[in-house]
Protein backbone atom coordinates (compact mmCIF):
# COMPACT_ATOMS: atom_id res chain seq x y z
CA UNK A 1 0.00 0.00 0.00
CA UNK A 2 1.27 3.34 -1.03
CA UNK A 3 0.87 6.03 2.29
CA UNK A 4 1.24 9.49 2.06
CA UNK A 5 1.91 11.02 5.81
CA UNK A 6 1.75 14.98 6.61
CA UNK A 7 3.82 15.97 9.20
CA UNK A 8 7.09 14.76 10.12
CA UNK A 9 6.77 15.35 14.18
CA UNK A 10 6.10 13.33 16.92
CA UNK A 11 2.74 11.54 15.71
CA UNK A 12 4.26 11.67 12.13
CA UNK A 13 7.16 9.51 12.99
CA UNK A 14 5.48 6.96 15.15
CA UNK A 15 2.53 6.47 12.00
CA UNK A 16 5.59 6.34 9.74
CA UNK A 17 7.89 4.10 12.33
CA UNK A 18 4.28 1.60 12.30
CA UNK A 19 4.04 1.60 8.73
CA UNK A 20 7.32 1.10 6.92
CA UNK A 21 8.49 -1.91 8.99
CA UNK A 22 4.90 -3.41 6.76
CA UNK A 23 6.36 -3.13 3.43
CA UNK A 24 4.82 0.05 2.56
CA UNK A 25 5.07 2.37 0.48
CA UNK A 26 5.92 5.60 2.91
CA UNK A 27 6.29 9.08 2.16
CA UNK A 28 6.81 11.89 4.45
CA UNK A 29 6.13 15.13 3.96
CA UNK A 30 7.15 18.14 5.92
CA UNK A 31 8.71 21.70 5.92
CA UNK A 32 11.01 20.67 8.52
CA UNK A 33 13.79 19.40 6.72
CA UNK A 34 16.20 18.53 9.36
CA UNK A 35 12.92 15.87 10.99
CA UNK A 36 12.58 14.71 7.41
CA UNK A 37 16.43 13.31 7.40
CA UNK A 38 16.38 11.97 11.08
CA UNK A 39 13.32 10.13 9.62
CA UNK A 40 15.16 8.97 6.13
CA UNK A 41 18.24 7.53 7.69
CA UNK A 42 15.95 5.25 10.38
CA UNK A 43 13.72 3.69 8.43
CA UNK A 44 13.01 3.00 4.34
CA UNK A 45 10.83 6.20 3.21
CA UNK A 46 10.26 8.52 0.71
CA UNK A 47 10.22 12.53 1.80
CA UNK A 48 9.55 15.25 0.37
CA UNK A 49 10.08 18.94 1.86
CA UNK A 50 7.32 21.79 1.36
CA UNK A 51 4.02 23.00 2.68
CA UNK A 52 1.58 19.76 2.87
CA UNK A 53 -0.97 21.57 1.44
CA UNK A 54 0.16 22.49 -1.18
CA UNK A 55 -0.66 21.03 -4.59
CA UNK A 56 2.61 21.25 -5.90
CA UNK A 57 3.90 19.24 -3.08
CA UNK A 58 1.17 16.91 -2.91
CA UNK A 59 2.46 16.27 -6.18
CA UNK A 60 5.91 15.65 -5.77
CA UNK A 61 4.73 12.64 -3.17
CA UNK A 62 2.78 11.32 -5.81
CA UNK A 63 -0.45 11.86 -4.48
CA UNK A 64 -2.44 10.73 -7.99
CA UNK A 65 -1.38 6.82 -7.41
CA UNK A 66 -1.54 6.85 -3.77
CA UNK A 67 -3.55 4.97 -1.51
CA UNK A 68 -3.74 6.59 1.61
CA UNK A 69 -3.36 9.59 2.98
CA UNK A 70 -2.66 10.24 7.30
CA UNK A 71 -2.55 14.47 8.01
CA UNK A 72 -1.09 14.49 11.13
CA UNK A 73 0.47 17.84 11.12
CA UNK A 74 0.81 20.02 13.77
CA UNK A 75 -2.27 22.67 12.78
CA UNK A 76 -5.93 21.34 12.27
CA UNK A 77 -5.97 23.98 9.36
CA UNK A 78 -3.38 22.40 7.15
CA UNK A 79 -4.75 18.67 7.97
CA UNK A 80 -8.40 19.56 6.84
CA UNK A 81 -7.31 21.90 4.00
CA UNK A 82 -4.49 19.03 2.30
CA UNK A 83 -7.70 16.71 2.38
CA UNK A 84 -9.85 19.18 1.29
CA UNK A 85 -7.51 20.09 -1.94
CA UNK A 86 -7.27 16.29 -2.63
CA UNK A 87 -10.54 15.30 -2.82
CA UNK A 88 -10.90 18.37 -5.42
CA UNK A 89 -8.15 16.96 -7.57
CA UNK A 90 -7.94 13.41 -6.79
CA UNK A 91 -10.45 10.77 -6.62
CA UNK A 92 -8.60 7.74 -5.44
CA UNK A 93 -6.78 8.03 -1.79
CA UNK A 94 -8.38 7.85 1.87
CA UNK A 95 -8.02 10.03 3.73
CA UNK A 96 -7.58 10.49 7.39
CA UNK A 97 -7.01 13.61 9.59
CA UNK A 98 -6.14 14.58 12.49
CA UNK A 99 -8.11 17.34 14.24
CA UNK A 100 -7.67 18.53 18.14
CA UNK A 101 -9.75 21.90 18.34
CA UNK A 102 -13.21 20.80 20.16
CA UNK A 103 -14.55 24.15 18.43
CA UNK A 104 -14.30 21.70 14.79
CA UNK A 105 -15.43 18.48 15.91
CA UNK A 106 -18.68 19.70 17.86
CA UNK A 107 -19.66 20.09 14.52
CA UNK A 108 -20.11 16.71 12.81
CA UNK A 109 -21.52 18.18 8.86
CA UNK A 110 -18.32 19.91 8.80
CA UNK A 111 -16.50 16.91 8.03
CA UNK A 112 -18.62 15.62 4.97
CA UNK A 113 -19.14 15.79 0.96
CA UNK A 114 -20.83 19.53 1.38
CA UNK A 115 -18.01 20.66 4.06
CA UNK A 116 -14.60 19.06 4.51
CA UNK A 117 -14.65 15.55 2.63
CA UNK A 118 -12.59 13.69 5.43
CA UNK A 119 -12.96 10.11 5.26
CA UNK A 120 -11.46 9.40 8.61
CA UNK A 121 -11.24 12.25 11.37
CA UNK A 122 -9.70 11.31 14.43
CA UNK A 123 -8.83 12.97 17.67
CA UNK A 124 -5.88 12.20 19.82
CA UNK A 125 -6.80 14.85 22.58
CA UNK A 126 -10.12 12.68 22.67
CA UNK A 127 -8.28 9.44 22.94
CA UNK A 128 -6.22 9.91 25.28
CA UNK A 129 -8.81 11.38 27.61
CA UNK A 130 -10.51 8.19 27.09
CA UNK A 131 -7.36 5.90 28.00
CA UNK A 132 -7.30 8.21 31.18
CA UNK A 133 -10.97 7.71 32.31
CA UNK A 134 -10.46 4.08 31.38
CA UNK A 135 -7.40 3.69 34.26
CA UNK A 136 -9.55 6.26 36.13
CA UNK A 137 -12.42 3.54 36.20
CA UNK A 138 -10.32 0.85 36.49
CA UNK A 139 -7.39 2.32 39.32
CA UNK A 140 -5.70 -1.04 39.51
CA UNK A 141 -4.84 -1.73 36.07
CA UNK A 142 -1.49 -0.30 34.06
CA UNK A 143 -3.65 0.00 30.58
CA UNK A 144 -7.33 -0.39 29.27
CA UNK A 145 -8.46 -1.06 25.63
CA UNK A 146 -11.96 -1.24 24.78
CA UNK A 147 -13.74 -3.58 21.86
CA UNK A 148 -16.57 -4.58 20.62
CA UNK A 149 -18.55 -1.52 21.35
CA UNK A 150 -17.51 -1.68 25.10
CA UNK A 151 -18.84 -5.24 25.70
CA UNK A 152 -15.29 -6.44 25.75
CA UNK A 153 -12.10 -4.94 27.84
CA UNK A 154 -8.73 -5.49 27.43
CA UNK A 155 -6.84 -4.75 30.55
CA UNK A 156 -3.42 -5.62 31.87
CA UNK A 157 -1.95 -5.48 35.60
CA UNK A 158 1.51 -5.88 36.70
CA UNK A 159 2.47 -9.13 39.07
CA UNK A 160 3.97 -7.88 42.66
CA UNK A 161 6.09 -10.38 45.13
CA UNK A 162 3.81 -12.52 47.18
CA UNK A 163 0.89 -11.82 45.09
CA UNK A 164 -2.24 -13.80 44.31
CA UNK A 165 -0.17 -14.47 40.35
CA UNK A 166 3.55 -15.00 41.91
CA UNK A 167 4.20 -18.53 40.91
CA UNK A 168 1.11 -19.28 39.30
CA UNK A 169 0.53 -21.17 36.32
CA UNK A 170 -2.12 -20.11 33.57
CA UNK A 171 -3.98 -23.34 33.99
CA UNK A 172 -4.10 -23.10 38.08
CA UNK A 173 -4.97 -19.09 37.05
CA UNK A 174 -7.70 -20.50 34.50
CA UNK A 175 -9.28 -23.10 37.18
CA UNK A 176 -10.05 -19.88 39.60
CA UNK A 177 -10.56 -17.09 37.73
CA UNK A 178 -11.96 -18.03 34.78
CA UNK A 179 -15.72 -18.28 33.59
CA UNK A 180 -14.71 -19.76 29.60
CA UNK A 181 -15.68 -15.68 28.95
CA UNK A 182 -12.25 -14.68 30.73
CA UNK A 183 -8.57 -15.59 29.43
CA UNK A 184 -5.13 -14.59 29.66
CA UNK A 185 -3.95 -13.88 26.02
CA UNK A 186 -0.45 -12.62 26.91
CA UNK A 187 2.72 -12.35 29.25
CA UNK A 188 5.24 -9.92 28.98
CA UNK A 189 8.68 -10.08 31.00
CA UNK A 190 11.12 -7.48 31.04
CA UNK A 191 9.22 -6.11 27.92
CA UNK A 192 9.19 -9.48 26.23
CA UNK A 193 6.32 -11.98 25.14
CA UNK A 194 6.34 -15.12 26.71
CA UNK A 195 3.98 -17.51 24.62
CA UNK A 196 1.03 -18.35 26.63
CA UNK A 197 -0.13 -21.79 27.22
CA UNK A 198 -0.99 -23.67 30.82
CA UNK A 199 2.15 -24.58 31.81
CA UNK A 200 3.49 -20.73 31.69
CA UNK A 201 4.66 -20.01 34.94
CA UNK A 202 4.04 -16.24 35.88
CA UNK A 203 6.83 -14.22 37.98
CA UNK A 204 7.36 -10.65 40.01
CA UNK A 205 7.16 -8.07 37.86
CA UNK A 206 5.33 -9.56 34.75
CA UNK A 207 2.76 -7.82 33.22
CA UNK A 208 -0.24 -9.86 32.33
CA UNK A 209 -2.81 -9.22 29.97
CA UNK A 210 -6.87 -10.26 30.45
CA UNK A 211 -9.16 -10.32 27.89
CA UNK A 212 -13.15 -10.38 29.45
CA UNK A 213 -16.46 -9.15 29.03
CA UNK A 214 -17.05 -5.51 30.26
CA UNK A 215 -19.29 -6.98 33.27
CA UNK A 216 -16.47 -9.72 34.29
CA UNK A 217 -13.48 -6.92 34.94
CA UNK A 218 -14.31 -5.62 38.55
CA UNK A 219 -14.91 -9.47 39.29
CA UNK A 220 -11.62 -10.69 38.19
CA UNK A 221 -9.54 -7.74 39.34
CA UNK A 222 -10.65 -8.52 42.99
CA UNK A 223 -9.60 -11.85 42.78
CA UNK A 224 -6.49 -10.94 42.09
CA UNK A 225 -6.73 -8.69 44.78
CA UNK A 226 -6.40 -5.72 42.04
CA UNK A 227 -9.58 -3.73 42.75
CA UNK A 228 -8.83 -0.52 44.45
CA UNK A 229 -11.19 2.47 45.70
CA UNK A 230 -13.14 4.25 43.48
CA UNK A 231 -11.32 7.53 42.96
CA UNK A 232 -12.92 10.84 44.24
CA UNK A 233 -10.22 13.54 44.11
CA UNK A 234 -8.57 14.44 40.91
CA UNK A 235 -5.67 16.78 40.56
CA UNK A 236 -4.97 17.05 36.84
CA UNK A 237 -1.50 19.08 36.22
CA UNK A 238 -1.55 21.18 32.79
CA UNK A 239 -4.95 22.62 31.31
CA UNK A 240 -4.08 22.29 27.91
CA UNK A 241 -6.75 20.21 25.45
CA UNK A 242 -6.64 17.12 26.70
CA UNK A 243 -6.84 18.37 30.52
CA UNK A 244 -9.93 20.21 29.62
CA UNK A 245 -11.46 17.27 28.46
CA UNK A 246 -10.55 15.27 30.78
CA UNK A 247 -11.85 18.01 33.52
CA UNK A 248 -14.80 18.49 31.42
CA UNK A 249 -15.71 14.85 31.39
CA UNK A 250 -14.90 14.19 35.26
CA UNK A 251 -15.89 16.94 37.31
CA UNK A 252 -19.96 15.64 37.89
CA UNK A 253 -18.57 13.04 39.34
CA UNK A 254 -15.52 13.30 40.82
CA UNK A 255 -13.41 16.55 42.68
CA UNK A 256 -11.71 18.29 40.21
CA UNK A 257 -8.51 20.81 40.32
CA UNK A 258 -6.54 21.59 37.39
CA UNK A 259 -2.94 23.35 37.67
CA UNK A 260 -1.88 25.58 35.02
CA UNK A 261 0.76 28.39 34.73
CA UNK A 262 -0.27 30.15 31.41
CA UNK A 263 -2.61 32.94 33.24
CA UNK A 264 -4.25 33.36 29.80
CA UNK A 265 -5.10 29.49 29.76
CA UNK A 266 -5.96 29.38 33.26
CA UNK A 267 -8.48 32.04 32.52
CA UNK A 268 -10.37 30.77 29.59
CA UNK A 269 -10.63 27.27 31.01
CA UNK A 270 -12.03 28.41 34.08
CA UNK A 271 -14.68 29.94 32.46
CA UNK A 272 -15.21 26.99 30.54
CA UNK A 273 -15.20 24.71 33.26
CA UNK A 274 -18.49 24.34 36.03
CA UNK A 275 -17.28 22.36 39.09
CA UNK A 276 -13.56 22.40 38.21
CA UNK A 277 -11.02 24.21 40.52
CA UNK A 278 -8.57 25.94 38.27
CA UNK A 279 -5.10 27.06 39.61
CA UNK A 280 -2.59 29.18 38.59
CA UNK A 281 0.99 27.80 39.04
CA UNK A 282 3.46 25.48 38.95
CA UNK A 283 3.16 21.92 39.23
CA UNK A 284 5.97 20.81 40.08
CA UNK A 285 5.81 23.69 43.16
CA UNK A 286 5.75 21.39 46.57
CA UNK A 287 4.40 24.03 48.21
CA UNK A 288 1.79 24.53 46.39
CA UNK A 289 0.52 20.57 46.11
CA UNK A 290 0.91 20.50 49.83
CA UNK A 291 -0.95 23.31 49.98
CA UNK A 292 -4.13 21.67 47.85
CA UNK A 293 -3.70 18.17 50.07
CA UNK A 294 -1.77 16.41 48.18
CA UNK A 295 -1.21 13.75 50.69
CA UNK A 296 -5.63 13.57 50.59
CA UNK A 297 -5.19 13.48 46.33
CA UNK A 298 -6.47 10.00 44.85
CA UNK A 299 -5.16 10.74 41.58
CA UNK A 300 -2.34 13.01 40.28
CA UNK A 301 -2.83 13.20 36.55
CA UNK A 302 0.72 14.90 35.26
CA UNK A 303 -1.00 15.63 31.44
CA UNK A 304 1.59 18.90 30.52
CA UNK A 305 3.21 18.82 26.81
CA UNK A 306 6.57 18.34 28.33
CA UNK A 307 7.29 15.07 29.35
CA UNK A 308 10.05 16.11 31.80
CA UNK A 309 7.74 17.89 33.49
CA UNK A 310 5.15 15.27 33.74
CA UNK A 311 7.61 12.79 35.15
CA UNK A 312 8.99 14.97 38.01
CA UNK A 313 5.61 16.36 39.36
CA UNK A 314 4.28 12.96 38.93
CA UNK A 315 7.12 11.47 40.76
CA UNK A 316 7.16 14.47 43.61
CA UNK A 317 3.20 14.12 44.06
CA UNK A 318 3.41 10.09 44.91
CA UNK A 319 6.46 11.28 47.12
CA UNK A 320 4.15 13.49 49.12
CA UNK A 321 1.61 10.89 49.66
CA UNK A 322 -1.18 10.97 46.43
CA UNK A 323 -2.33 7.29 46.15
CA UNK A 324 -1.81 6.95 42.17
CA UNK A 325 -0.36 8.87 39.52
CA UNK A 326 -0.49 8.60 35.94
CA UNK A 327 1.89 10.09 33.33
CA UNK A 328 1.58 11.40 29.68
CA UNK A 329 4.55 10.13 27.44
CA UNK A 330 4.91 11.40 24.09
CA UNK A 331 8.21 9.80 23.48
CA UNK A 332 8.23 6.28 24.43
CA UNK A 333 12.13 6.65 25.23
CA UNK A 334 10.53 8.40 28.56
CA UNK A 335 9.50 5.08 29.55
CA UNK A 336 12.79 4.20 30.83
CA UNK A 337 13.18 6.44 33.09
CA UNK A 338 10.50 5.60 35.01
CA UNK A 339 11.38 2.41 36.82
CA UNK A 340 12.09 3.66 40.68
CA UNK A 341 9.75 6.91 40.46
CA UNK A 342 6.85 4.89 41.85
CA UNK A 343 4.60 6.10 39.30
CA UNK A 344 1.27 3.82 38.43
CA UNK A 345 0.49 4.08 34.68
CA UNK A 346 1.71 5.72 31.64
CA UNK A 347 -0.53 6.69 29.16
CA UNK A 348 1.41 7.21 25.52
CA UNK A 349 -0.49 9.13 23.17
CA UNK A 350 0.99 8.07 19.80
CA UNK A 351 0.60 4.64 20.80
CA UNK A 352 -2.90 5.08 21.35
CA UNK A 353 -3.59 7.49 18.25
CA UNK A 354 -1.41 4.60 16.49
CA UNK A 355 -4.23 1.82 16.72
CA UNK A 356 -7.03 3.93 15.83
CA UNK A 357 -4.91 4.44 12.40
CA UNK A 358 -4.12 1.21 12.06
CA UNK A 359 -7.49 -0.21 12.08
CA UNK A 360 -7.77 1.69 8.90
CA UNK A 361 -4.83 0.57 7.15
CA UNK A 362 -5.29 -3.47 8.23
CA UNK A 363 -6.14 -5.69 4.72
CA UNK A 364 -8.69 -7.97 6.15
CA UNK A 365 -12.15 -6.52 8.17
CA UNK A 366 -10.91 -4.78 11.39
CA UNK A 367 -12.97 -3.60 13.39
CA UNK A 368 -10.52 -2.45 16.12
CA UNK A 369 -7.09 -2.15 16.97
CA UNK A 370 -5.09 -1.24 20.00
CA UNK A 371 -1.51 -0.84 20.05
CA UNK A 372 0.30 -2.16 22.56
CA UNK A 373 4.06 -2.60 24.47
CA UNK A 374 5.58 0.51 22.57
CA UNK A 375 3.81 -0.77 19.42
CA UNK A 376 5.61 -4.31 19.51
CA UNK A 377 2.11 -6.10 19.68
CA UNK A 378 -1.33 -5.10 18.69
CA UNK A 379 -5.08 -6.71 19.70
CA UNK A 380 -7.29 -6.96 16.74
CA UNK A 381 -10.66 -7.10 16.28
CA UNK A 382 -11.76 -8.88 12.93
CA UNK A 383 -14.90 -9.95 11.50
CA UNK A 384 -15.36 -13.33 10.12
CA UNK A 385 -16.71 -13.56 6.57
CA UNK A 386 -17.23 -16.69 4.43
CA UNK A 387 -15.50 -15.43 0.95
CA UNK A 388 -15.08 -19.28 -0.68
CA UNK A 389 -11.41 -18.98 0.34
CA UNK A 390 -9.38 -22.15 2.23
CA UNK A 391 -7.86 -19.13 4.48
CA UNK A 392 -11.44 -18.12 5.86
CA UNK A 393 -12.01 -18.79 9.62
CA UNK A 394 -16.11 -19.66 8.75
CA UNK A 395 -16.91 -22.73 9.12
CA UNK A 396 -14.26 -23.73 10.89
CA UNK A 397 -13.19 -25.42 14.85
CA UNK A 398 -10.83 -22.98 16.63
CA UNK A 399 -8.57 -26.38 16.82
CA UNK A 400 -8.71 -26.51 13.08
CA UNK A 401 -6.95 -22.61 12.68
CA UNK A 402 -3.36 -22.97 12.35
CA UNK A 403 -2.08 -19.87 14.01
CA UNK A 404 1.57 -19.61 14.88
CA UNK A 405 2.60 -19.53 18.16
CA UNK A 406 2.08 -15.71 18.91
CA UNK A 407 -1.13 -15.29 17.95
CA UNK A 408 -3.89 -16.26 21.15
CA UNK A 409 -7.50 -15.54 20.71
CA UNK A 410 -9.36 -13.54 23.72
CA UNK A 411 -12.85 -13.30 23.10
CA UNK A 412 -15.76 -14.09 20.29
CA UNK A 413 -18.84 -12.05 19.98
CA UNK A 414 -21.44 -13.28 18.48
CA UNK A 415 -24.58 -10.84 17.51
CA UNK A 416 -23.49 -8.58 20.31
CA UNK A 417 -22.97 -11.57 22.84
CA UNK A 418 -19.86 -12.33 24.34
CA UNK A 419 -19.39 -16.47 24.24
CA UNK A 420 -17.11 -19.06 25.44
CA UNK A 421 -14.39 -19.83 22.98
CA UNK A 422 -13.31 -23.73 23.35
CA UNK A 423 -11.33 -25.50 21.22
CA UNK A 424 -14.26 -27.26 19.13
CA UNK A 425 -16.31 -23.67 18.58
CA UNK A 426 -17.23 -22.94 14.90
CA UNK A 427 -16.61 -19.70 13.49
CA UNK A 428 -20.03 -18.31 11.72
CA UNK A 429 -20.43 -15.22 9.40
CA UNK A 430 -20.10 -12.13 11.15
CA UNK A 431 -18.72 -13.17 14.47
CA UNK A 432 -16.47 -10.65 16.18
CA UNK A 433 -12.96 -12.16 17.09
CA UNK A 434 -10.45 -10.38 19.23
CA UNK A 435 -7.02 -11.47 18.94
CA UNK A 436 -3.36 -10.81 20.57
CA UNK A 437 -0.63 -10.59 18.31
CA UNK A 438 2.91 -10.67 20.42
CA UNK A 439 4.73 -9.60 17.39
CA UNK A 440 3.61 -7.27 14.06
CA UNK A 441 4.96 -9.68 11.78
CA UNK A 442 2.15 -12.07 13.22
CA UNK A 443 -0.68 -9.39 11.37
CA UNK A 444 -0.83 -10.84 7.66
CA UNK A 445 -1.78 -14.43 9.18
CA UNK A 446 -5.00 -12.53 10.93
CA UNK A 447 -5.68 -10.53 7.92
CA UNK A 448 -5.54 -13.50 5.34
CA UNK A 449 -7.96 -15.35 7.69
CA UNK A 450 -10.56 -12.17 8.18
CA UNK A 451 -10.31 -10.59 4.76
CA UNK A 452 -13.98 -8.50 4.08
CA UNK A 453 -16.21 -10.18 1.43
CA UNK A 454 -15.44 -8.76 -2.41
CA UNK A 455 -17.68 -7.07 -3.95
Amino acid sequence: MKIVILGAGVTGASVAEALASEENDIVVIDFRADLLEALKERFDIATVTGNAAHPSVLEQAGISNTDMVIAVTDRDETNMLACLIINALYSKPKTIARVRAIDYLKHPRLFSQKGIPVDVVISPEQIVMNAIRNLIEFPGVLQVSEFANGLVRLFSVKVVGNGILTGKKIKTIKERLINGKTRVVAIFRNGEPLYVNGDATIETGDEVFFVAPREEVRRVLDELGKLEAPIKRIIIAGGGHVGKRLALALEKKHQVKIIERDPKRAKKIANDLDKTVVLLGDCADEKLLLDESIEDTDLFCAITDNDGVNIISASLAKSLGARKTICLLNHTSYTKLLPGTSIDAVVLPNQETLGSILKHVRKGDVAEVSSLCGGTAEAIEAVAHHTGEDDSVVGKRVDSIKFPDGIVMGALIRENVVICIHHDTVFKEDDHVIMFAMDKKLITYIEKSFQPIKN
